[in-house]
């Protein structure tokens, strides 16, 4: 078999799109392609952004000298699919079908990422992939019921960090993923905690736009009643207030910045009204933990925090304040989705699982 493997990673987001090339897990070179408003602002919307974004791609691959046929594969960040199993997933013709329907509720420019990747992968007569997207489903049937039968509780999440980073601590402590129960928290912009049996991720917060800790941009769990009081006062448009909920909420609708190094700054400075709203988000991470380790019965191996805010280290202090009696914290500041992709397509490359195949007809 062989040894070294090359690796193209595609992460388009809203403002920029990185890549990276990899050989093996080494990193040859990364960039973020950064997209300035204006030029965003051109395409009426995300599909439309498709040959742009490819182009850009291919043109910071020219500059960077990579020659296309030394390639083992292609991995593109998985976008807004139906619910799924965690895995690596082949491109196929379905997935890119479903990905290019105009009419789905929701798009996402991470959809655009096994677009590229499929592009660029299928002239070289190599594999295009994608890796734990955000609809990475493994819930327990008790999981998705919610009070109302019209709504069923939905697994949205950082699914790509979350699985990296449960390896990674089941690594740690000298196990496989599968032997080992953990709750992993995401913390970035948005704010994931999830409960892990044995390699299936059970239960999840839904962080895309619904429940849990609020963040430094999303409202999190809201009180129902007020919520609809909020919708039909007349203040709102529907998409004004959705907009509220998951992009304005949380730190940057309380103290009106969503970069928590400034809140720290001040605190730092004496701003109670800061320290009061930052420890408010640290004690509903935790609550939200402990509610995690109901659902393993309290058998945690660790607890993991991981995302852009486990660097602070006054919010994880607070954290574990409040959950080191649940099992040890592990720290995993920072994501590294790029690395996560590679090292999905290369347990595939290297026989450790297989592709997943995408299919709608098997789902239902």
């Amino acid at each position: 078999m062989k040894k070294t493997f090359r690796i193209l990673t595609i992460n388009p987001g809203s403002t920029s799109t990185k890549i990276a090339l990899f050989e093996n897990e080494n990193r040859v070179f990364e960039e973020v392609l950064r997209h300035r408003p204006e030029e965003i602002s051109r395409f009426k919307g995300t599909l439309d952004q498709y040959q742009w974004r490819k182009d850009v791609v291919l043109e910071a691959l020219k500059r960077h000298g990579v020659d296309l046929g030394t390639l083992d594969a292609v991995v593109g960040r998985g976008g807004l699919l139906p619910p799924l199993e965690s895995g690596t997933y082949r491109v196929n013709q379905e997935m890119l079908d479903y990905l290019r329907n105009p009419n789905r509720e929701r798009t996402h420019p991470s959809d655009l990422g096994a677009m590229i990747a499929y592009e660029i992968a299928s002239p070289l007569g190599i594999p295009a992939f994608i890796v734990d997207p955000v609809s990475v489903d493994e819930f327990d049937p008790l999981a998705r019921i919610s009070g109302l039968p019209e709504i069923e509780r939905k697994s949205l999440s950082h699914a790509l960090n979350l699985k990296a980073m449960a390896r990674r601590a089941a690594k740690d402590l000298g196990r496989e993923y599968h032997e080992v129960n953990l709750v992993v928290t995401h913390m970035g912009g948005g704010i994931s905690v999830s409960a892990h049996r044995k390699g299936r991720m059970i239960d999840v917060n839904q962080a895309l736009d619904g429940t849990g800790p609020f963040s430094p941009e999303r409202a999190g769990g809201l009180p129902v009643g007020d919520v609809l009081r909020l919708a039909y006062s007349g203040k709102y448009t529907y998409e004004q207030l959705f907009r509220r909920i998951t992009k304005e909420g949380g730190l940057l609708a309380h103290l009106g910045t969503n970069d928590a190094r400034e809140v720290e700054r001040r605190i730092e400075a004496g701003d109670r009204k800061a320290a009061l709203v930052y420890k408010a988000m640290a004690y509903q991470i935790a609550k939200e933990i402990g509610g995690m380790a109901t659902t393993l019965k309290g058998d945690v191996d660790a607890v993991v925090l991981t995302g852009g805010l486990a660097h602070s280290k006054m919010l994880v202090g607070w954290i574990k304040e409040r959950t080191e009696w649940i099992a040890p914290v592990l720290v995993y500041p920072g994501e590294d989705e790029l690395l996560s992709m590679a090292q999905g397509a290369l347990r595939v490359l290297t026989g450790k699982e297989a592709a997943k195949e995408f299919s709608i007809a098997a789902r239902k």
